[in-house]
């Protein structure tokens, strides 16, 4: 399934399915995934800079739009950290290529997750799901052989849903596989 599909199943599938079960009075009131958000925290960075340029082409590779990198905004002594470190990397995707990271994640890497049992079903109040990951190996870009260390990161699906429920659905609907399934009707 391309991006193309994906977008037309939400189109003739999942908006019409969400406008009905929530009683929507306008179509523009069906929630929407506007972009995916890809967070990689590298607080070891501090001491060795050749894994900011590991971790940016790495997320660029699994996401295939370049990764930005991420600097600190204070001085904190405790963590050895100057204003303007490089604390990590991150990447913001949009339309198609978010499409073909949400087919990615949902058809290939997360079935690659040992003992996966799904994914937790905690929203933020406001629609929006963070997903942590704890290994990148999990996507097909990355080869095993060539990483020097296991990094983990966060993904952020950003809705318009004004509710957790909505949201929960509209994800649901995606193909995200949630854990518990509480809120099911």
């Amino acid at each position: 399934m391309d991006t193309a599909q994906l977008k037309k199943q939400y189109k003739e599938v999942i908006a019409p399915a969400l406008q009905k079960q929530f009683n929507y009075s306008s179509p523009m009131q069906t929630p929407v995934l506007k972009k995916i958000v890809i967070n990689q925290g590298l607080g070891d960075a501090t001491q060795d800079k050749k894994i900011i340029d590991v971790a940016v082409n790495e997320v660029s590779a699994i996401t295939g739009q370049k990764a930005v990198t991420t600097y600190s905004k204070k001085d904190i002594a405790n963590f050895k950290l100057r204003k303007k470190m490089p604390i990590g990397v991150m990447v913001t995707l949009r339309g198609e290529r978010m499409y073909e990271f949400l087919e990615k994640l949902v058809r290939v890497a997360l079935p690659r997750i040992r003992d996966f049992k799904g994914v937790n079903s905690k929203l933020d109040g406001r629609g929006n799901y963070t997903l942590g990951i704890a290994e990148q190996i999990i996507f097909p870009e990355i080869n095993i052989d060539q990483i020097d260390r296991i990094q983990g990161m966060n993904i952020t699906f950003v809705t318009t849903a004004k509710t957790d429920e909505e949201g929960y659905a509209l994800l649901k609907a995606f193909g995200l596989p949630f854990k518990n399934a509480k809120n099911d009707k």
